[in-house]
C-alpha cells in the first residue's frame, strides 16, 4: 500500500498532507470505493482515478494544506461529458464521492526526567496523537516494567536512556519540540535548560519547580552563561494551568497535560506551556 507508506513518510518528515479516499461510486468509475491517495505539498502517492477527478482533488487538498484546515471535506465529481470540468474531460458515465482528510503534523513533547511527575505526565500524553520523547540519565527510571503502562499508547513513544549528558538528546528532537525539564537533580535541570536555549529549533522550555528555583538559575544563565532576556523569555516556570494547583505528582501532571491539550485544540496557534502560580 503506497498510500500507507506515504502517510508514514509525511509523519516521519513532519510534513502536512491530505488522505483522499473514494467513499462511494455510482455507475462506471475509474476506481472502486476504498481507493486512496495521499497528497503532499509537492508530491502525490497512489491514485483515485486520474484525470479531472484527481486533479480537482489534488488542487483542493493543497488548498487545505495551505490554509491549515483541520476538518475533513467531501467532494463529489460527475464523470460525464455534460458535467463541467477544470482540467480534462472524463466521461466514464458515473459519479464519485471523495473524502479529503487532513494529515496533521503531531506535536512533539520531550520529558526530561522520568520521576513521579514524569511518569504520570507520560501516561496522560500517551493517550494523544503526539511524538513523545522520554529521557532520563538513571537506568532504573526507564525500565520495561516502568514503561509497561505505555504499551498501548496512541502516541509515538521514543525512549532515550542516556546515562551521560542527556542534553545531547536535544539535538535529535524535531523542530518546534516542547521541552519539559523535571529531572531529579537541579544541576541537571540547569544544564538542560542552558543547552535547550542554545539548541536551534527547540520550542518553549517548561521547567518544573518554584519561582525561587528559577530566580537562582536565571541569574546563573545571565551572569555565567551570557544569555539575554530574549533567550530567557522562552523558559516558562512553574508549568501547568494556574487554576489547577496541588503538589501530588498526578495533579501536577494533569495540570501540565491539560494546558498542553487546550493549546493543541486551538487551531493555528503555537503550543507554549503557560506558567502556573508558585507553590
Amino acid at each position: 500500500m503506497r498510500w500507507l507508506r506515504a502517510v508514514e513518510h509525511l509523519r516521519r518528515t513532519r510534513e502536512p498532507g491530505v488522505l483522499v479516499t473514494v467513499t462511494s461510486v455510482r455507475g462506471h468509475t475509474p476506481r472502486e470505493a476504498g481507493a486512496k491517495m495521499v497528497v503532499g505539498r509537492t508530491r502525490t502517492w497512489d491514485t483515485v482515478g486520474g484525470g479531472n477527478l484527481e486533479a480537482v482533488a489534488v488542487a483542493r487538498a493543497r488548498e487545505m494544506i495551505a490554509e491549515g484546515l483541520h476538518d475533513p471535506e467531501t467532494l463529489t465529481s460527475s464523470l460525464s461529458d455534460r458535467a463541467p470540468f477544470e482540467h480534462a474531460m472524463q466521461c466514464c458515465g458515473g459519479e464519485v464521492e471523495l473524502l479529503l482528510e487532513p494529515l496533521h503534523v503531531p506535536p512533539v513533547v520531550a520529558i526530561f526526567g522520568m520521576g513521579h511527575v514524569g511518569h504520570e505526565l507520560a501516561r496522560i500524553l500517551a493517550r494523544h496523537d503526539v511524538d513523545l520523547h522520554l529521557v532520563d540519565s538513571r537506568p532504573e527510571a526507564l525500565t520495561e516494567d516502568s514503561l509497561a503502562g505505555l504499551a498501548d499508547a496512541d502516541a509515538r513513544v521514543h525512549v532515550h536512556r542516556v546515562p551521560v549528558l542527556p542534553e545531547l538528546v536535544l539535538g535529535e528532537l524535531p523542530p518546534g519540540a516542547h521541552v519539559l525539564v523535571m529531572t531529579h537533580d537541579h544541576a541537571e535541570d540547569a544544564a538542560l535548560v542552558d543547552a535547550a536555549l542554545r539548541t536551534r529549533g527547540i520550542g518553549e522550555i517548561g521547567l518544573i519547580g518554584s519561582r525561587a528555583k528559577w530566580v537562582r538559575l536565571r541569574h546563573r544563565l545571565v551572569t555565567e552563561g551570557g544569555l539575554g532576556e530574549e533567550d530567557l523569555a522562552r523558559v516558562v516556570t512553574p508549568i501547568g494551568l494556574p487554576a489547577l494547583v496541588g503538589k501530588e505528582p498526578a495533579t501536577i501532571a494533569l495540570s501540565v497535560a491539560a494546558d498542553l491539550v487546550i493549546r493543541w485544540s486551538r487551531e493555528g496557534q503555537a503550543l507554549p506551556v503557560t506558567a502556573r502560580e508558585p507553590r
